[in-house]
């Protein structure tokens, strides 16, 4: 079972996880911020993972603290999920468009960490979510997954539809490196290990 349970409490946020790689997409998540919740919600059903989140967090001073958390709770649950990463594909890429928004992401759960961002949003706020938020929490999840991740915008003006495509392009390689490779059960490296 490649599943993964996390709990992880501060001073600002109580955050309770539940993993399992090989789902349907189902999630039940509540991190009491809509809009990443709805984001997260995209992450889960294009990657076909089952993600059960609860957060509860210090929203009264702002999303910056349950937004990071989350990104190092679920990229710690990857890391524990894959384990020894004997059989999957390791690698992910897609390049997703929704409407006038295009982006690119490429990753490699290689045991190695390196977070390369190129999105820059039009707009601040999509509603009361901070944009810059976003890279937060792919930088988060990129350094607890210990995983190489590129995301760049190659086109776009809606931030909305921009941040969108980051999540459903995040999903969907996700989807492609978590799976396994039925040609091959060996750790996916010529150095015997990741």
């Amino acid at each position: 079972m490649r599943t993964a349970k996390i709990l992880r409490e501060t001073k600002e946020t109580k955050i309770s996880l539940s993993l399992d790689l090989d789902g349907s997409g189902v999630s039940n998540i509540n991190t009491g911020i809509g809009f990443f919740d709805h984001m997260l919600e995209q992450l889960c059903y294009h990657s076909m993972i089952n993600l059960e989140l609860r957060v509860s967090g210090d929203l009264d001073i702002d999303f910056h603290h349950s937004v990071e958390d989350c990104g190092i709770c679920l990229g710690k649950a990857f890391n524990k999920a894959l384990g020894d990463k004997k059989g999957v594909n390791r690698y992910g890429f897609y390049m997703l468009p929704m409407d006038d928004a295009l982006v690119r992401v490429a990753l490699d759960f290689s045991g190695r960490t390196y977070f390369n961002w190129g999105v820059i949003f039009p707009n601040s706020r999509i509603g009361n979510f901070d944009t810059e938020l976003v890279r937060e929490f792919f930088q988060a999840f990129s350094s607890n997954a210990k995983m190489t991740l590129h995301i760049q915008k190659l086109d776009g003006f809606n931030s909305h539809h921009i941040c969108e495509a980051v999540f459903k392009g995040f999903g969907r390689s996700i989807k492609s490196a978590v799976r396994k490779d039925e040609t091959n059960k060996e750790i996916p490296s010529t150095k015997g290990i990741l």
